[in-house]
């Protein structure tokens, strides 16, 4: 295998390193979204053969009210999720990065739920939240009538609590990792100039955590639009419809209407969608741009 010499610096692999990987990458990833493509363009059921519809199904989820409410629904989901987990996952981050007693232990314990899967946690937490043998039915003077899924406010309350529960210890990892690569002598410089706590966290810690938090907005972001076994498990998109997600509602399509033309359509909308506010995020904050791990020294 060849090696590609650059003048800044040495050798490095050539393209035939990267065959394997983009191999995979293109029977799991490339081949699966274009037939995706393809049938959001045709009427199938399923069992008999597909039939081109033409832009039938595009213009059925666009008149069709539910599916305009699931797109919000989502991102409101995701922009609850981000907005909750950030802060949250950088001070854990943060703290867990330090050398503080009992961090080990206390951190090992706080990354449980990273070892569950969606489901085994969502079955859990339905189990706790039940609104007649769960909690919420002993404690009426906190909870009122005890059911939590009885009204959207409440419901998408559970859902993001579960989603922040379980990935908010993914996240403090990233940041974790990302605090203890910050080089020391710029907080030893820091005290030296009188610097205290707070402001090393607001002029030290948080700029050079930046390419951790651009990472991490944006896998929660394709996680938070591509939800669904949450949905499926702990509210199945109700009351109602008032969380019935894109991705819950694609199901709906595809696995009890049969309509796997339109559940196709809703699934390539969800990655056009993740892409392009992926994009966004990447543009506005510079991403791209960046050169080196040290942008702020």
């Amino acid at each position: 295998m060849t090696r590609t010499a650059t003048p800044a610096g040495p050798a490095r692999p050539g393209f035939l390193w990267a065959v394997p990987a983009a191999v995979f990458f293109g029977l799991f990833a490339v081949v699966p979204l274009v037939m995706v493509a393809v049938l959001s363009f045709a009427e199938w059921d399923g069992l008999s053969g597909p039939r081109f519809a033409g832009l039938d199904n595009w213009r059925t989820l666009l008149d069709d009210p539910v599916m305009v409410k699931s797109l919000w629904l989502s991102v409101l989901l995701t922009g609850l999720g981000v907005l909750v987990q950030t802060p949250l996952s950088i001070l854990l981050g943060v703290w867990a990065a330090g050398r503080q007693r009992n961090r080990a232990v206390l951190s090992a314990i706080y990354f449980l739920p990273m070892l569950l899967s969606i489901a085994a946690v969502s079955v859990l937490w339905r189990a706790v939240l039940d609104p007649n043998l769960g909690v919420p039915a002993h404690a009426t003077w906190l909870f009122g009538d005890g059911n939590l899924f009885g009204t959207q406010a409440t419901a998408i309350g559970v859902l993001v609590f579960v989603s922040t529960w379980q990935f908010t210890p993914l996240h403090t990892l990233i940041y974790q990792g990302a605090a203890r690569a910050i080089p020391q002598v710029l907080y030893q410089a820091a005290q030296i100039d009188g610097a205290g706590t707070v402001r090393q966290f607001f002029h030290i810690t948080l700029p050079q955590l930046r390419n951790a938090l651009i990472t991490s907005v944006i896998l929660m972001v394709v996680g938070g639009l591509t939800t669904f076994d949450t949905v499926l498990i702990l509210t199945q998109g109700g009351p109602g419809s008032d969380t019935t997600i894109s991705a819950y509602y694609m199901y709906q399509k595809a696995f009890k209407s049969f309509d796997y033309g339109a559940a196709s359509a809703v699934a390539l909308l969800l990655v056009l969608v993740a892409t392009v506010i992926s994009l966004v995020v990447v543009r506005l904050s510079g991403y791209d741009k960046m050169r080196s791990t040290m942008e702020g020294l």
